[in-house]
């Protein structure tokens, strides 16, 4: 394996925590057969695998980009969790989700990060907004910042909301090549001043070969499914194709956030 291969760890879940009744999607903390504290994105919840794979991606990508992301795990659920689950809610949850689903290391002690009370410098604030342009995360607004402020720094979290192209049905060249409306409203769009030197220092670091390894993290069972005839290794490309067609007109992305930003200032 190369060097610069990413791996991720696979962990058995032992204990069903508490559920943390977030959104729809009813994720968990759960403790794994290494004695470490996890928060389980389930297979079987709202958007399903799509959700899972645009976590691992978007979290690994932002982890090569040098931003603070909480160790992903893949993490199996065995079935016995959904005959011993009293709430039934939570006991179709988990019956779905048999099998491999996805764990981020629980961060205790966090505390949500608050724009009024921690000011993020433009450097980081440009890293995290070109981050989210490029992997079109909808979900890093002042509602909902999905950020964490622990030991003092900055974690980012919950990017499953991101690569949205793959819920829409559109052809995902198009998509890949447009701007990034939504970006008009991110949190840290006004403390963004930095997005050109980012924009180049980022497109060095994200080479074809670190995107595919990547996009070769995701589980064949998260990529196949009764609705598409395509294999693994076919979806796989799709994602990787996606993301270095809009490496190639990230300027285009940049320069409409730039505009954004300026509209707000």
């Amino acid at each position: 394996m190369p060097a610069d291969q990413p791996e991720l760890r696979t962990v058995d879940v032992v204990r069903y925590v508490t559920p943390l009744r977030e959104g729809g999607s009813l994720p968990a903390i759960v403790e794994a057969d290494d004695d470490f504290l996890y928060v389980l994105k389930f297979r079987g919840a709202g958007q399903g695998a799509k959700a899972l794979i645009a976590e691992l991606i978007a979290g690994e990508l932002a982890r090569l980009l040098g931003l603070r992301i909480p160790e992903i795990v893949l993490a199996t659920l065995d079935e016995a969790f959904g005959r011993t689950e009293p709430d039934e809610e939570i006991q179709d949850l988990l019956r779905a989700s048999e099998g491999l689903n996805l764990g981020l290391h629980y961060l205790s002690g966090a505390i949500t990060f608050d724009p009024l009370v921690t000011t993020v410098d433009a450097r980081l604030a440009s890293q995290i907004v070109w981050l989210d342009c490029f992997i079109t995360n909808v979900d890093r607004t002042v509602r909902n910042t999905n950020m964490l402020i622990w030991h003092k720094e900055l974690w980012l979290i919950d990017h499953g909301a991101s690569l949205y192209f793959h819920h829409s049905g559109q052809p995902w060249d198009e998509q890949a090549r447009r701007p990034f409306a939504p970006i008009k409203d991110h949190v840290l769009l006004p403390r963004a001043t930095e997005l050109e030197a980012v924009d180049a220092d980022f497109r060095q670091l994200l080479t074809p070969d670190r995107i595919r390894a990547i996009v070769a993290l995701v589980p064949d069972a998260w990529l196949t499914d009764e609705s598409s005839t395509e294999s693994a290794d076919e979806r796989r490309a799709v994602y990787a194709n996606f993301l270095e067609t809009r490496l190639t007109y990230s300027q285009t992305v940049v320069n409409a956030a730039n505009d954004a930003r300026k509209a707000l200032v």
